[in-house]
């Protein structure tokens, strides 16, 4: 009995602490909705699959992933501003890649949400998202 409610804790330990962390990293008018998660073939990494939505008139915020960002805008159009490149509009219907590790953010400017899918293929243990300067 004594190691079922250890393991009990355990995952609910886990639980708080990952939802504290996704919490943490994600800017206001900005969720992310874990949709699924797996083991991939590279050995310490993990996909994890994300509903994201940004509200009208929202900013992501400047943030890096600990892995490749692969992503399909669903609904919506904003604007992408990744480090070291123009900035670039993304409509629904699109697709675009960040590499692991660059800041990026995306501005809705418009009146209506984006919603896109996001697949991270990151590092296990580590913040599926963290703040940028």
């Amino acid at each position: 009995m004594k190691i079922q409610k250890r393991s009990v804790a355990l995952v609910l330990g886990t639980v708080l602490a990952v939802s504290a962390g996704a919490l943490f990293a994600q800017a206001s008018g900005l969720t992310r909705t874990l949709v699924g998660k797996a083991d991939v073939s590279v050995p310490g990494r993990e996909a994890v699959v994300a509903r994201v939505d940004v509200a009208p008139g929202a900013k992501a915020g400047r943030h890096t992933h600990p892995g490749d960002e692969i992503s399909y805008v669903l609904e919506g159009e904003a604007t992408l501003l990744i480090d070291g490149q123009p900035p670039r509009q993304v409509k629904a219907g699109e697709s675009f890649v960040i590499p692991a590790g660059v800041v990026h953010d995306a501005h809705n400017t418009t009146n209506a949400p984006i919603k896109l899918v996001g697949v991270y293929v990151v590092e296990k243990g580590k913040p599926l998202a963290s703040p940028a300067p």
